[in-house]
């Protein structure tokens, strides 16, 4: 289905009301579409109070380095943020009286109380031990197999996370526990603006530029014949929130307000090829304002 039904909606929610850590997985070497919509997820899930990890197996391509939140997405998903720090002492019966903490200049300080026969131990057998914590639910994003996510799946250790597969791609396996998956959409964008529509999440000027720049890509700026209506509603829904579309090779954006002026078509030369707009055209000739001489036919 094009469009998520109340019952899938519903089951994405619960999962999310269940769970704090969420993981956010994109195949390697994602585009400005794959990378845009997991961004948004990201931001979007972030706004809501949940510990949200964004990873990807490769490093961003130089095309994906303007959308927002790129600088958070690492190459594994770092779950030990997320957990308890351990500390452990070598204990014998009369070692320590008491433990007690200070907080000063930005430290905690964990305070042992030695008892009468002192501490049996030295700094040297004090351990540390961090204990990670699994994502309960991985979003991934037009990733056709687990395969494409390398490292970042760990089949032993997320066993118990639910996976909720989004994509577009013919294909994809139709792996997850809810498979959001259709050849009938032209981006994942667009999907996962409808996602976060219709589960009520915030979306800001920032989740809205990632999502309308993927959606752009993916489409050709629209042009492309096989863009999904739900493309353009999207589009315009995110317009509505504050995204601009930048024309290619062009000083002009367009905005909400001025978006009647301007259509989704590039303007197309005498030929019928798309012609390319700059600055350059409205400026005047170099020689505009240089006098000129004006030779006439008629003899006084």
């Amino acid at each position: 289905m094009d469009k998520m039904d109340t019952q899938t909606q519903q089951k994405i929610k619960e999962l999310l009301e269940k769970n704090n850590t969420i993981g956010i997985a994109v195949g390697k070497d994602p585009e400005v579409d794959e990378m845009g919509a997991a961004l948004a997820l990201y931001l979007s899930l972030q706004n809501v109070g949940k510990s949200v990890s964004i990873a990807c197996p490769t490093e961003p391509i130089v095309e994906v380095a303007s959308l927002v939140g790129i600088d958070q997405v690492k190459n594994s998903f770092d779950s030990r943020k997320a957990g308890d720090l351990m500390v452990s002492f070598p204990y014998k019966e009369g070692d320590i009286e008491k433990i007690s903490y200070t907080l000063e200049d930005g430290f905690l300080n964990i305070l042992v109380k030695t008892g009468k026969l002192g501490l049996s131990f030295d700094e040297k057998e004090i351990r540390y031990k961090r204990e990670g914590v699994t994502q309960g639910v991985v979003f991934t994003i037009g990733t056709p197999r687990l395969s494409d996510l390398g490292k970042l799946f760990d089949l032993q250790a997320l066993k118990d996370t639910k996976i909720i597969n989004i994509d577009n791609n013919a294909e994809n396996q139709g792996y997850g526990d809810i498979v959001l998956v259709s050849t009938n959409l032209s981006s994942v964008s667009e999907q996962v603006a409808s996602l976060i529509f219709s589960l009520g999440l915030k979306m800001d000027i920032d989740i809205a530029q990632n999502l309308l720049s993927g959606v752009s890509m993916a489409t050709d700026n629209f042009q492309n014949p096989n863009t999904s209506s739900l493309a353009f509603e999207m589009a315009a829904s995110l317009l509505r929130k504050g995204a601009v579309r930048t024309r290619s090779r062009a000083t002009k954006t367009i905005t909400a307000a001025d978006d009647n002026s301007y259509p989704f078509f590039s303007p197309l030369n005498k030929k019928g090829h798309k012609k390319d707009i700059s600055a350059d055209e409205d400026s005047p000739p170099s020689d505009w304002l240089a006098p000129k001489i004006y030779k006439g036919s008629t003899t006084l």
